[in-house]
């Protein structure tokens, strides 16, 4: 049994080595592999090959010993200098740079706490909106600014250098503020001012104005007898609109300009009146005719005593008649 299974095993391998391929020798000699280090060179030199040739081969070759490598063109001085001073200079957000002056950047100039004033209020154009931010005291402003809105905050006074130097400036609105006091020089050279509003405020003094104001509104203050200078709008020829409702007011503020279109005196203490307070008692063809809208309401005073005192007005106050 043995012998049997031992020629059945040696059938197998002789058939299995019959039908095997045949190996043959693999040839490793070419013209690549016996080329020179030298020869390299012009083997896979790829300049003179037609461009119209259908095949091309492609290789990777180290590059010989001679050969340069390729590099950009020297720049000017001049370019390189401008291009590191480039990389170099930070940008900030508006495109301005830190060495540039402080107040040209479209963020304004810096406050107190070292922020700029149009990132704190709204700046759009000339105009610089402050509205109900909670501050307690003028930012510094733009050069450029026309037009400022500081309504609703804490400000308590106003310093003679707050508007310094801003010769564009035509309307301030400081209502609704804790403004007690004023300092004397804090409007009065601004040469282009035209609206003032300081109302519900607590002003007690008023300061020296200036004469190109086209409309005051000093209403719900702390005025009272003494806080208006005598003939304190005298001399502006152009004020067309005066409010100084709920002052405590025991008078009205004398002369008037001539141009005044508007007069609001309502809730005051005013007693009496003078014929001369509007009209002309030496002239009786005198007609004051801009004057059109008078406020006495809310005043002890009654109109119905001083007749002569309104021939002159296009129309009668508003006030009490009894």
């Amino acid at each position: 049994m043995k012998t049997l299974a031992g020629l059945v095993l040696g059938l197998v391998i002789f058939d299995a080595a019959v039908t095997a391929p045949t190996l043959e020798s693999i040839n490793y000699d070419s013209e690549t592999y016996d080329a020179t280090l030298e020869d390299l060179d012009n083997l896979y030199n790829y300049e003179n090959i037609p461009v119209d040739q259908v095949e091309i081969e492609i290789a990777t070759v180290m590059p010989s010993g001679n050969r340069e490598l390729l590099t950009p063109p020297p720049q000017p001085e001049k370019a390189q200098e401008e291009e590191e001073e480039e990389e170099s200079t930070p940008r900030l957000i508006d495109g301005s740079s830190p060495q540039e002056p402080e107040f040209t950047g479209v963020l304004g100039p810096h406050t107190n706490e070292d922020f700029p004033t149009c990132l704190l209020c709204t700046c759009i154009s000339t105009t610089v909106y402050c509205d109900d931010h909670e501050l307690d005291a003028i930012p510094p402003l733009p050069k450029n600014t026309a037009y400022f809105y500081s309504r609703f905050n804490r400000i308590k006074k106003i310093n003679k250098n707050d508007f310094a130097s801003l010769s564009d400036l035509k309307r301030i609105d400081l209502t609704s503020n804790l403004i007690s006091e004023i300092d004397e020089d804090a409007f009065r050279k601004l040469p282009q001012l035209r609206e003032l509003v300081l109302r519900d405020n607590k002003i007690r003094q008023l300061p020296e104005l200036p004469t190109t104001l086209t409309f005051i509104d000093i209403s719900n203050n702390r005025l009272g007898r003494k806080g208006i200078k005598q003939e304190a709008f005298k001399d502006m020829y152009d004020l067309h609109h005066l409010y100084l409702t709920d002052n405590n007011l025991d008078h009205i503020p004398l002369p008037l300009p001539e141009n005044l279109q508007a007069l609001h005196l309502q809730n005051n203490n005013i007693l009496e009146m003078h014929e001369d307070t509007f009209c002309n008692v030496k002239n009786l063809t005198y007609i004051r005719k801009a004057l059109e809208d008078i406020r006495l309401d809310g005043n002890p005073i009654n109109l119905s005593k001083t007749p002569q005192a309104y021939m002159c007005l296009p129309r009668l106050p508003v006030g009490s008649l009894v």
